[in-house]
């Protein structure tokens, strides 16, 4: 069952469907839908189509069946992409990695300073506009990465298990500047993770998906008026939703619920 929500889908999917060469279907038949201002994070086994089905909502790929609906189509075009991997461009610097959509789209230097600036302000980056990647540790990359989807401002935020490199202080430190940046900006995003906890901690709504086709085996709606921090980690709600989360994980990979 859908969780209620308030308004028209910002994307709908209907009846997706993916298959690659040689015949491997990941995504069978998905329907979801996605909000204005949420945050939906997709947990599932590896294989169940979690990051096929951000690289559908991108236009990365197209699907074999079914099709996705935009409420606005001009939103299609407006759309921040953060992968596992920062992916920066080592011989640029910061400034210049974090430019490097607009000067895609065309838009010269000196106009897109003031939102590139805007976005290393975001994520606490300021004073290292000039600095290259290799100078940064492995959070101020992911901290670019972000910076870079966001300088174009875009409707839906896509992020593809992107803190699962890092240790886990990085990683708390990191979720909680996103849940920041998320209040700051009020974007929609679409998650990705193999962390029940992360899942929990970040999102309004925990998608869980079953391997072998992407089934929907559990939609799990968070409160999104709850504060989240270290007293939620370790609260008995935080404990509840974990434990649902876990178990429809357990299904997902058709095991036995404890």
């Amino acid at each position: 069952m859908t969780p209620p929500a308030r308004g028209a889908p910002l994307v709908s999917l209907r009846g997706v469907a993916k298959s690659f060469d040689g015949g491997l279907e990941v995504l069978r038949a998905l329907d979801l839908d996605v909000y204005p201002g949420e945050t939906v994070t997709l947990l599932g086994p590896s294989g169940c189509g979690k990051s096929t089905a951000l690289r559908l909502l991108a236009g990365l790929t197209r699907p074999t069946r079914g099709e996705i609906l935009w409420a606005d189509p001009a939103r299609r075009e407006r759309l921040g992409f953060v992968f596992q991997d920062a992916t920066l461009l080592p011989w640029l610097d910061v400034f210049a990695n974090v430019y490097l959509p607009l000067r895609l789209a065309g838009v010269s230097r000196a106009p897109a300073a003031p939102r590139v600036e805007e976005a290393l302000e975001l994520v606490g980056l300021s004073g290292f506009r000039d600095a290259l990647p290799r100078e940064l540790s492995g959070g101020m990359k992911m901290r670019c990465a972000i910076a870079r989807a966001l300088v174009t401002r875009p409707a839906l935020l896509l992020m593809d298990e992107p803190f699962a490199a890092l240790d886990e202080v990085t990683r708390i430190k990191l979720n909680n500047e996103l849940l920041a940046l998320k209040a700051r900006l009020d974007t929609t995003i679409v998650f990705v993770t193999h962390s029940v906890g992360e899942s929990v901690y970040l999102s309004t709504r925990i998608v869980v998906l079953a391997a072998n086709g992407g089934e929907i085996v559990d939609q799990i709606p968070v409160d999104p008026g709850m504060t989240r921090d270290g007293e939620y980690r370790l609260g008995p709600v935080f404990s509840q939703l974990s434990r649902r989360a876990s178990n429809a994980l357990r299904r997902a990979m058709g095991e036995d619920e404890p």
